[in-house]
Formats: C-alpha cells, structure tokens, sequence
C-alpha cells in the first residue's frame, strides 16, 4: 500500500487582499512567523469502504488506504483538520444493508472533524439519518437547511468553531436544493434557505462576532455549471467575503489542484473538490501569519489512496 503518493503538487501563495508568491525563505523562519494547519479533506465517498475492484479505479479508494495515509500525516504534523464535503451514503450494497451505519462508524473511527450532508444522505430518510447519527463522534454542519419542523430539530449544527493549537477554525456547510433531486417523503419539512444569504450570515458571524482566524465553508452545492447562473462553488466565491476555503463536492470534480478565486471584495478563496469514491484525499497546508492572522500562504497536495 503506497502510504504517500503525490499525483499533484502546486504551490499557490494567497492573502486577504494580496497576492504572494512562493516561500522564499526557510522552514525554520516559516516556523517562526506563520501558524500552519493542514487541511484535509474528502467528498462524495458514497458508501465505497473498499477499494475499486475494477474499471478505471481498480486498487484505489478504500477506508483502510485512506487512514494509512492519514494517520502518517498525523504523526508528522501537528494541527490537523479532517473535513467531509458529503454524499457519504449510497453507492455499494453496504448502504443498501446497513443504510449508512458502517459508512459512518468508519469515519468516526478515521477521526473527522465535521461532515455536511448531500442529497444522497437523505436517501434512506430522515429518521434513518437521526438513528445513523448515533455512530457519529464529529459534528455534521448544514446552515442552509431549516430543520426545525423535523426530527433532527437541533441535531444538526449551523456552524461548528474548532481549535486546532493556536488556530481558532470557523466551519459552516450548505447544501444543495433538495426540491426535485430528492423525493419529498425522504426530506419531509426540512426547508432550504438562499444558499447566498446563509453564507453571507454565517461568514460574517464567524469572522466578526467570533473572531476566527480562519473560515472553512463544507459545500455540497457543486463545484461549477454550465452558463454560470446556477449557485455553485464557483458562483459563491465570487460574491461572498470572510470565507477563505471551500471544500466542495456533489458534482464529483476531480481538480488537480484548488481555483483560487478572487472574489468581489477583491479578497481570493480557495476552492477545492477531489472527485468520488475516495479514491483521492485532498490537502492544503495553510500558513497564517502568527500576528496579524490576516495573511495566508497555501500548499496544496492531492493525495491518492491505494
């Protein structure tokens, strides 16, 4: 099993406001003046807890690949993040016999830090995912889906603020539209809220009422569309500010390496979606400056599981 195997390496240097280039001095002196978190991060895993046994993917994905090289990062860095971007269920007759609790069960067992939900995690209903729940030790995070009228009224949380060492990280997710993608006896009285709206709320809450270092938004609403009118990943970088890092999935993406987008504000985010099926683990070793915090340098690695 190939515990670390780079399929891509770019070096991308982002600020609030400004553009870097590259680290043009050492590691020790990166050490001295940033504060580093390594990010890492799936999505659209659908229920496939083996590998591939054939096809394009044969030999790659798999739970057990997957914390090979997790666990290796953990022993070598020191503030980890590890996110979901959703659809963790359906796919393999794992979820059509056990409806999601090995799919769960085993990412507990990998150590996430949060998950948000795609359409797919609707697919055994919503008293499946209440009882799916109980397998989780991590937060699953939806700001854009009212549950109040359901039974997952307050179990489902609008944000989540992790400390990673000095870091204070700001998470919140947003999920795609379920009205005609999902049957509604499976969804039942949750009720989507504007995706854009939600976003502006939250990201301000975290950044200004919070006062996090860093704000992380865990979107299933697809990375990009054609004719560019539809919400997407892409589209919500643009017009929102205080978010830095969008992990997305739902359209299965598979990136090389995260878009750096510059939004509206003329401040940039960084957007990243690493296909399906677990066969990839993204990365992002971000750099924050240990006074201001308000300047970022990244790295990005794209980590193939087998």
């Amino acid at each position: 099993m190939n515990r670390r195997n780079f399929i891509d390496k770019s070096i991308k240097g982002i600020a609030l406001g400004a553009t870097f280039g590259q680290f043009s001095f050492t590691q020790d002196k990166i050490n001295e003046e940033y504060e580093k978190l390594v990010l890492l991060h799936t999505n659209d895993t659908h229920s496939r807890l083996d590998a591939f046994d054939s096809g394009d993917f044969k030999g790659l994905g798999g739970v057990a690949a997957r914390k090979t090289i997790i666990d290796k990062i953990r022993s070598e860095e020191k503030n980890v993040l590890l996110v979901d971007a959703g659809d963790i269920f359906q796919g393999t007759p794992y979820f059509n016999m056990f409806l999601g609790e090995l799919e769960i069960k085993a990412m507990s067992m990998l150590g996430y830090d949060a998950a948000t939900m795609g359409n797919h995690d609707f697919d055994a209903g919503l008293d499946n995912f209440n009882k799916q729940m109980q397998h989780a030790n991590f937060p699953f995070i939806v700001s854009n889906y009212d549950f109040s009228d359901t039974i997952l009224h307050n179990k489902i949380a609008p944000y989540k603020i992790i400390k990673k060492g000095k870091l204070k990280i700001g998470l919140f997710g947003l999920g795609i539209e379920l009205e005609g993608l999902v049957h509604k006896d499976l969804y039942l009285n949750t009720q989507y809220l504007d995706p854009v709206a939600t976003a502006k709320k939250w990201a301000t809450y975290l950044k200004q009422e919070e006062k996090c270092d860093i704000i992380i938004l865990l979107s299933h609403l697809g990375y990009s569309y054609q004719g560019g009118k539809k919400i997407s990943d892409v589209v919500l970088s643009e017009m929102i500010d205080n978010v830095d890092v969008v992990i997305g999935g739902h359209t299965h993406t598979f990136l090389k390496s995260p878009e750096v987008i510059k939004n509206k504000f003329g401040k940039f985010v960084i957007v990243n979606q690493v296909g399906w099926g677990g066969i990839n683990l993204g990365r992002l070793d971000i750099y924050l400056q240990k006074e201001t915090k308000n300047s970022i340098k990244s790295e990005s690695f794209l980590l193939k599981c087998q």
